[in-house]
Protein backbone atom coordinates (compact mmCIF):
# COMPACT_ATOMS: atom_id res chain seq x y z
CA UNK A 1 0.00 0.00 0.00
CA UNK A 2 1.30 3.60 -1.12
CA UNK A 3 2.11 5.64 1.83
CA UNK A 4 -0.47 7.14 3.62
CA UNK A 5 -0.84 11.04 5.53
CA UNK A 6 -2.84 11.31 8.49
CA UNK A 7 -2.58 14.08 11.57
CA UNK A 8 -1.43 12.60 15.01
CA UNK A 9 -1.89 14.43 18.55
CA UNK A 10 -2.15 17.81 15.76
CA UNK A 11 1.65 18.08 16.06
CA UNK A 12 2.61 14.95 13.73
CA UNK A 13 2.20 14.19 10.82
CA UNK A 14 2.04 9.99 10.23
CA UNK A 15 3.12 8.74 7.30
CA UNK A 16 2.17 5.06 6.92
CA UNK A 17 2.56 2.54 3.73
CA UNK A 18 5.29 1.51 1.61
CA UNK A 19 7.12 3.05 -1.68
CA UNK A 20 8.43 6.74 -1.34
CA UNK A 21 7.58 9.84 -0.37
CA UNK A 22 8.83 13.62 -0.28
CA UNK A 23 9.33 15.92 3.14
CA UNK A 24 11.28 18.83 4.47
CA UNK A 25 14.25 18.05 4.99
CA UNK A 26 15.38 17.39 8.42
CA UNK A 27 11.87 17.23 9.50
CA UNK A 28 11.92 13.33 10.44
CA UNK A 29 11.39 12.89 14.39
CA UNK A 30 10.63 8.83 14.01
CA UNK A 31 10.27 5.87 12.08
CA UNK A 32 8.99 2.46 13.00
CA UNK A 33 10.21 0.40 9.95
CA UNK A 34 8.68 -3.08 8.94
CA UNK A 35 11.45 -4.66 6.93
CA UNK A 36 14.69 -2.94 7.12
CA UNK A 37 15.52 0.42 7.47
CA UNK A 38 14.15 3.54 6.32
CA UNK A 39 16.16 5.45 3.76
CA UNK A 40 16.56 9.46 3.54
CA UNK A 41 18.17 10.91 1.41
CA UNK A 42 18.25 14.77 -0.35
CA UNK A 43 16.60 15.57 -3.80
CA UNK A 44 18.85 17.66 -5.47
CA UNK A 45 16.49 18.73 -8.50
CA UNK A 46 13.06 18.01 -7.40
CA UNK A 47 10.68 15.10 -7.19
CA UNK A 48 9.05 15.12 -10.38
CA UNK A 49 9.78 12.22 -12.62
CA UNK A 50 10.34 13.07 -16.45
CA UNK A 51 13.28 14.09 -18.66
CA UNK A 52 16.69 15.98 -17.10
CA UNK A 53 16.05 19.33 -18.46
CA UNK A 54 12.66 19.56 -17.17
CA UNK A 55 13.96 18.40 -13.92
CA UNK A 56 16.31 21.23 -14.58
CA UNK A 57 14.64 23.64 -15.56
CA UNK A 58 11.64 23.49 -12.59
CA UNK A 59 14.64 23.18 -9.92
CA UNK A 60 15.89 26.64 -11.51
CA UNK A 61 12.46 28.21 -11.19
CA UNK A 62 12.11 26.97 -7.73
CA UNK A 63 14.97 28.77 -6.60
CA UNK A 64 14.82 31.72 -8.91
CA UNK A 65 11.59 32.86 -7.55
CA UNK A 66 12.32 31.93 -3.36
CA UNK A 67 10.17 28.74 -3.35
CA UNK A 68 12.91 26.31 -3.25
CA UNK A 69 12.19 24.02 -0.34
CA UNK A 70 15.28 21.68 1.03
CA UNK A 71 13.49 18.16 -0.07
CA UNK A 72 14.33 14.52 1.11
CA UNK A 73 12.80 11.35 -0.16
CA UNK A 74 11.82 8.96 2.19
CA UNK A 75 11.84 5.32 0.91
CA UNK A 76 10.87 1.80 2.89
CA UNK A 77 7.92 0.44 4.13
CA UNK A 78 6.37 0.68 7.65
CA UNK A 79 5.41 4.21 9.24
CA UNK A 80 7.30 7.76 10.06
CA UNK A 81 6.47 10.51 11.92
CA UNK A 82 7.20 13.99 10.79
CA UNK A 83 7.63 17.36 12.98
CA UNK A 84 8.92 20.81 12.62
CA UNK A 85 9.09 23.81 15.08
CA UNK A 86 6.03 22.68 17.60
CA UNK A 87 3.93 23.90 14.59
CA UNK A 88 0.48 22.22 13.77
CA UNK A 89 -0.36 20.22 10.51
CA UNK A 90 -3.21 20.02 8.65
CA UNK A 91 -3.66 17.34 5.29
CA UNK A 92 -4.85 17.84 1.86
CA UNK A 93 -6.36 15.39 -0.16
CA UNK A 94 -5.89 16.42 -4.07
CA UNK A 95 -8.56 14.94 -6.61
CA UNK A 96 -8.60 14.88 -10.13
CA UNK A 97 -10.53 17.68 -11.58
CA UNK A 98 -12.38 21.28 -10.01
CA UNK A 99 -10.76 22.93 -7.37
CA UNK A 100 -9.17 20.12 -5.02
CA UNK A 101 -7.03 19.16 -8.54
CA UNK A 102 -4.09 21.37 -7.34
CA UNK A 103 -2.88 23.50 -3.91
CA UNK A 104 -1.06 26.15 -3.32
CA UNK A 105 0.86 26.71 -0.58
CA UNK A 106 4.05 28.64 0.69
CA UNK A 107 7.44 26.68 0.28
CA UNK A 108 8.28 27.65 4.13
CA UNK A 109 4.70 26.22 5.02
CA UNK A 110 5.48 23.24 3.55
CA UNK A 111 5.63 19.80 5.25
CA UNK A 112 5.44 16.80 2.40
CA UNK A 113 3.99 15.40 -0.21
CA UNK A 114 3.07 11.87 -1.57
CA UNK A 115 4.81 11.07 -4.63
CA UNK A 116 1.53 11.37 -6.98
CA UNK A 117 1.91 15.12 -6.08
CA UNK A 118 3.29 17.13 -8.99
CA UNK A 119 5.49 19.67 -7.14
CA UNK A 120 6.02 22.94 -9.11
CA UNK A 121 5.74 26.88 -8.93
CA UNK A 122 2.63 29.39 -10.07
CA UNK A 123 2.29 32.88 -11.29
CA UNK A 124 -0.42 34.80 -8.69
CA UNK A 125 -1.82 37.25 -11.23
CA UNK A 126 -2.15 39.63 -8.82
CA UNK A 127 0.17 39.06 -5.78
CA UNK A 128 2.60 41.54 -6.31
CA UNK A 129 1.31 43.24 -3.03
CA UNK A 130 1.64 39.90 -1.41
CA UNK A 131 3.83 39.04 1.81
CA UNK A 132 6.06 36.82 -0.59
CA UNK A 133 5.73 38.46 -4.08
CA UNK A 134 4.61 37.16 -7.60
CA UNK A 135 5.18 33.60 -6.91
CA UNK A 136 3.82 30.51 -5.11
CA UNK A 137 4.43 27.14 -4.82
CA UNK A 138 1.77 24.65 -6.75
CA UNK A 139 1.01 20.90 -5.94
CA UNK A 140 -1.17 18.96 -8.18
CA UNK A 141 -2.98 16.07 -8.54
CA UNK A 142 -0.72 13.32 -10.72
CA UNK A 143 -1.99 10.12 -9.82
CA UNK A 144 -4.70 8.13 -6.82
CA UNK A 145 -3.47 9.22 -3.51
CA UNK A 146 -2.31 12.38 -3.54
CA UNK A 147 -1.59 14.11 -0.36
CA UNK A 148 -0.25 17.36 0.68
CA UNK A 149 0.99 18.19 4.53
CA UNK A 150 0.84 21.66 5.33
CA UNK A 151 2.02 23.43 8.41
CA UNK A 152 0.67 26.61 10.65
CA UNK A 153 1.91 28.81 13.12
CA UNK A 154 -1.33 27.79 15.92
CA UNK A 155 -4.40 25.64 15.46
CA UNK A 156 -5.63 26.50 11.71
CA UNK A 157 -8.73 27.59 10.11
CA UNK A 158 -9.93 25.96 6.88
CA UNK A 159 -12.90 28.22 5.15
CA UNK A 160 -14.75 27.68 1.89
CA UNK A 161 -15.14 30.44 -0.24
CA UNK A 162 -16.50 33.06 -0.79
CA UNK A 163 -14.19 34.36 1.78
CA UNK A 164 -11.75 37.05 1.75
CA UNK A 165 -8.52 36.93 3.86
CA UNK A 166 -5.36 38.55 5.17
CA UNK A 167 -2.56 37.38 2.75
CA UNK A 168 -0.26 37.63 5.83
CA UNK A 169 -2.14 34.81 7.85
CA UNK A 170 -2.59 32.85 4.69
CA UNK A 171 -1.17 29.11 4.75
CA UNK A 172 -2.66 27.76 1.49
CA UNK A 173 -5.46 27.26 -0.64
CA UNK A 174 -6.85 24.99 -3.41
CA UNK A 175 -8.11 25.90 -6.86
CA UNK A 176 -7.52 29.33 -8.81
CA UNK A 177 -5.63 32.49 -7.39
CA UNK A 178 -6.98 35.14 -4.90
CA UNK A 179 -7.92 38.55 -6.57
CA UNK A 180 -6.73 41.48 -4.53
CA UNK A 181 -8.74 43.60 -2.62
CA UNK A 182 -7.59 47.29 -2.14
CA UNK A 183 -8.62 49.55 0.69
CA UNK A 184 -6.31 52.44 -0.32
CA UNK A 185 -7.52 56.24 -0.19
CA UNK A 186 -6.25 59.97 1.23
CA UNK A 187 -6.74 58.38 4.82
CA UNK A 188 -4.14 55.49 3.88
CA UNK A 189 -1.67 58.44 3.58
CA UNK A 190 -2.15 60.15 6.75
CA UNK A 191 -1.82 56.96 8.53
CA UNK A 192 -5.68 56.78 9.38
CA UNK A 193 -6.01 53.06 8.03
CA UNK A 194 -7.82 50.06 9.46
CA UNK A 195 -5.10 47.73 9.61
CA UNK A 196 -6.01 45.87 6.52
CA UNK A 197 -5.24 47.47 3.45
CA UNK A 198 -5.15 44.84 1.03
CA UNK A 199 -6.65 41.91 1.05
CA UNK A 200 -7.51 38.16 -0.99
CA UNK A 201 -10.53 37.46 -1.88
CA UNK A 202 -11.78 33.73 -3.02
CA UNK A 203 -14.91 32.99 -4.93
CA UNK A 204 -14.53 29.85 -6.74
CA UNK A 205 -17.22 27.50 -5.51
CA UNK A 206 -15.86 24.30 -3.47
CA UNK A 207 -12.60 26.06 -2.80
CA UNK A 208 -10.90 26.04 0.52
CA UNK A 209 -8.55 28.46 2.49
CA UNK A 210 -6.24 27.50 5.19
CA UNK A 211 -4.76 30.79 7.50
CA UNK A 212 -3.13 30.63 10.65
CA UNK A 213 -3.26 32.87 13.64
CA UNK A 214 -0.09 34.43 13.17
CA UNK A 215 0.53 37.21 11.12
CA UNK A 216 3.64 37.31 8.88
CA UNK A 217 5.71 40.51 8.60
CA UNK A 218 4.43 41.83 5.18
CA UNK A 219 6.90 42.70 2.06
CA UNK A 220 4.50 46.05 1.37
CA UNK A 221 2.38 48.09 4.17
CA UNK A 222 0.30 51.10 3.73
CA UNK A 223 0.39 53.93 6.44
CA UNK A 224 0.98 52.64 9.92
CA UNK A 225 -0.44 49.50 9.10
CA UNK A 226 3.29 48.23 9.47
CA UNK A 227 3.19 47.47 12.98
CA UNK A 228 6.77 48.42 13.04
CA UNK A 229 5.11 52.44 12.90
CA UNK A 230 6.71 54.41 15.63
CA UNK A 231 5.41 58.00 15.53
CA UNK A 232 8.63 59.46 17.27
CA UNK A 233 11.27 57.63 14.65
CA UNK A 234 9.04 58.62 11.67
CA UNK A 235 9.20 62.58 13.11
CA UNK A 236 12.43 62.42 13.70
CA UNK A 237 13.64 60.91 10.09
CA UNK A 238 11.33 63.55 8.17
CA UNK A 239 13.75 66.40 10.29
CA UNK A 240 17.01 64.77 9.25
CA UNK A 241 15.54 64.92 5.66
CA UNK A 242 14.33 67.97 5.26
CA UNK A 243 15.57 70.34 7.97
CA UNK A 244 18.60 69.02 10.14
CA UNK A 245 21.89 71.17 9.26
CA UNK A 246 20.59 72.18 5.88
CA UNK A 247 21.15 75.89 6.59
CA UNK A 248 24.51 75.70 7.41
CA UNK A 249 25.31 72.86 4.46
CA UNK A 250 23.40 74.70 1.46
CA UNK A 251 25.54 78.26 3.08
CA UNK A 252 28.52 76.48 3.34
CA UNK A 253 27.64 75.18 -0.24
CA UNK A 254 27.02 78.56 -1.56
CA UNK A 255 30.30 79.85 -0.31
CA UNK A 256 32.11 76.74 -2.01
CA UNK A 257 33.37 75.83 1.58
CA UNK A 258 32.84 72.52 3.29
CA UNK A 259 29.54 71.43 4.20
CA UNK A 260 28.96 71.15 8.37
CA UNK A 261 29.09 67.40 9.89
CA UNK A 262 27.53 68.02 12.83
CA UNK A 263 27.03 64.73 13.96
CA UNK A 264 27.74 63.09 10.96
CA UNK A 265 24.77 64.88 9.18
CA UNK A 266 25.05 66.65 5.98
CA UNK A 267 22.11 68.23 6.20
CA UNK A 268 19.86 66.31 4.21
CA UNK A 269 17.37 68.44 1.55
CA UNK A 270 19.79 71.52 2.62
CA UNK A 271 23.01 69.52 2.37
CA UNK A 272 22.10 67.91 -1.03
CA UNK A 273 21.68 71.22 -2.39
CA UNK A 274 24.97 72.68 -0.96
CA UNK A 275 26.43 70.22 -2.52
CA UNK A 276 25.21 70.35 -5.96
CA UNK A 277 25.59 74.42 -5.68
CA UNK A 278 29.29 73.98 -5.39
Amino acid sequence: MPFQFQVERELFLKAEGQGKFFAKKGSMVADQAYNGKFKYSKRLLGTNSGNIVGQVLNHGMRRITGENLEIMEVEGQGSVYLADQNTHVTVINLEQGGPWQHVSVESEDLLAFTETCHYGVTIIGSGVISQRGLFTSKLSYNGQGAQVAVKTNGNPLVLQAPCRVDPDAIVAWTGPSPKVKLDVNWKTLIGQTSGESYMYEFNEPGQIVIIQPFERQSGVKFGIDDNRYQPQEQSSAFQNTFGGNGGNAGNAGNNGGAPSNNNNNEGGLGGIIGRILR
